[in-house]
């Protein structure tokens, strides 16, 4: 079953994404995102595109875990995308029923909307997740944001707390699974009925879910004090970050495709989305 859920989980290897430094991790998907959320034209769509697909070759992870991952996010790629479809106006009209029109912009921007969550989703749970174990993660986060502790932010405790809620999200996934399975195998029937009908049989899944989870995080809370563990003041680490060659030409590269995207933006022609 734990096979099945992708998001969220580590995946051991030694590939250049996994050599890299977590922090530089860190400020590759912040950049990958930026570049991502300015492409407006689709030549630009098809340049980080092209860069996602590098870094699934960078990664050596297989591409169906990658797409599994986007499973959680189809209903809501699928809204998107309608909503997209019917919103927008244009100059080139398709199909009309009264108020409701379709253009052929609107299919375009709903498209390349789609496309750009996809991506999105993809190399952030790429980059953070499957090639970055939630040590090293919550490091590479703490030393990123230690400027912030000059001014008494609990940047430790932050961290910690975003790790632990990352790597918790694959474990309550499982968990639901498993009640929900426990659920049908008494009966219940979660797919019929009317909407009001569906939500009400949700509630024997959350109730279980919600002790679970607070289970759950009182046996860490306990595991933790067992350890001694009272926060970052004064702590050390096992493993030292060091930089190397390989996280100074992956942000080069990442700089370098985003002032691409910008010149592609400004003088390459054809269709731009709409925001």
């Amino acid at each position: 079953m734990k096979n099945s859920i992708a998001f969220g989980q580590y995946c051991e290897g030694s590939s250049f994404l996994h050599k890299l430094d977590p922090r530089w991790k860190l400020v590759l998907a912040v950049l990958y995102i930026v570049t991502i959320f300015l492409c407006k034209n689709v030549f630009s769509f098809v340049l980080v595109g092209v860069t996602a697909v590098g870094l699934v070759l960078l990664s050596e992870i297989k591409p169906v875990l990658i797409l599994r991952s986007l499973k959680p996010l189809i209903m809501i790629i699928c809204i998107t995308a309608v909503i997209n479809i019917f919103w927008l106006k244009g100059e080139t009209l398709l199909w009309q029923f009264g108020p409701v029109s379709i253009y052929l912009e609107g299919i375009f921007n709903a498209l390349l909307i789609v496309v750009r969550v996809v991506l999105l989703v993809a190399v952030t749970t790429l980059v953070l997740t499957y090639t970055t174990t939630p040590i090293a993660l919550t490091d590479g986060l703490e030393q990123l944001l230690a400027p912030l502790a000059r001014i008494k932010l609990p940047v430790h405790e932050f961290s910690m707390m975003m790790t632990i809620a990352l790597r918790f999200i694959p474990t309550l996934l499982e968990e639901t699974e498993k009640i929900m399975n426990a659920q049908r195998a008494r009966g219940a029937d979660f797919s019929t009925g009317s909407l009001a009908k569906r939500a009400k049989a949700l509630v024997p899944i959350l109730i279980p879910l919600f002790i679970s989870a607070f289970r759950r995080a009182e046996e860490l809370a306990i595991a933790m004090e067992c350890r001694c563990y009272t926060g970052g003041e004064g702590r050390t680490r096992m493993n030292v970050l060091h930089s190397s060659y390989r996280d100074v030409v992956a942000v080069l590269v990442m700089v370098a495709i985003l002032a691409g995207v910008l010149v592609i933006n400004r003088f390459a022609p054809g269709y731009s989305i709409s925001m």
